[in-house]
C-alpha cells in the first residue's frame, strides 16, 4: 500500500508502517528527524492521486482549544489553518486520517469520529488526540495501562517544546500500522 504520513518530520508513523512493508513516506516542510522515506516540501505541492491511504498531523498552534485564549488575536491564521484543514479531507485519497488536538476543528468542520489517548496504547499518559476519519475504521485499543499522567502538557518551555508534544506515541503508529495497514490485503 502507497501511504503518505503528512506534516510528519519524526518519522514515527512512517517507520510503523514500512516495519510491515508498505510504502510509505512521511512529507514535511521540515527534514526528517529519521533517516528514510522523506518528502522535504509542502503536502500541497504532491500529486495526491497516487496514494491508498493519508494519515495527517496538520499544525495544531491556531485550532487547539489549550491555546483559545490567543484565538481573538490570530482570527486571519486560524481562517488559513481551518481552509488547510478542509483541503486536506478533501485530497483524492481512498483512506484519510486527520489527526488533532481538541480544538476548533470539531465546531468549524465537524466532530471527530473517534478521541484516542496514549494510555489505550501503552503509554502511562493523557493526551486527547482527535481522529476524523475517511473509510477508516475506529483505531482498537491495544495495551491499556494505568499510571497516567500529562507529561505533555507538562512539558518545560524550550525552543523544541513545540516538537516534543507533537510527536505521534509509537504505540499509536504501530496500532495505525497494524490494523490500517490490513485494509490494503482486503
Amino acid at each position: 500500500m502507497n501511504v503518505l504520513i503528512g506534516c510528519e518530520f519524526s518519522g514515527i508513523v512512517r517507520d510503523a508502517f514500512i516495519k510491515r512493508g508498505h510504502n510509505a513516506w512521511s512529507c514535511d516542510v521540515l527534514p526528517s528527524e529519521k533517516n528514510g522515506n522523506h518528502l522535504q516540501c509542502d503536502v500541497r505541492e504532491l500529486d495526491m492521486t497516487k496514494w491508498d491511504l493519508f494519515i495527517v498531523h496538520p499544525p495544531c498552534t491556531h485550532l487547539a482549544s489549550s491555546g483559545a485564549r490567543w484565538f481573538k488575536n490570530k482570527q486571519k491564521e486560524q481562517a488559513e489553518a481551518l481552509d488547510f484543514i478542509r483541503w486536506l479531507l478533501a485530497v483524492p485519497v481512498p483512506r484519510i486520517c486527520l489527526e488533532n488536538p481538541i480544538g476548533v476543528i470539531s465546531t468549524v468542520i465537524g466532530k471527530p469520529d473517534q478521541i484516542i489517548q496514549p494510555w489505550m496504547f501503552g503509554h502511562p499518559e493523557t493526551k486527547a488526540t482527535c481522529l476524523w476519519l475517511k473509510n477508516l475504521p475506529l483505531l482498537r485499543p491495544t495495551n491499556i495501562v494505568e499510571g497516567r499522567y500529562g507529561r505533555v502538557w507538562r512539558e518545560p518551555p524550550s525552543p523544541d517544546r513545540w516538537k516534543n508534544r507533537s510527536r505521534t506515541y509509537e504505540g499509536i503508529a504501530e496500532a495505525m500500522a497494524e490494523q490500517w495497514g490490513r485494509l490494503w490485503k482486503l
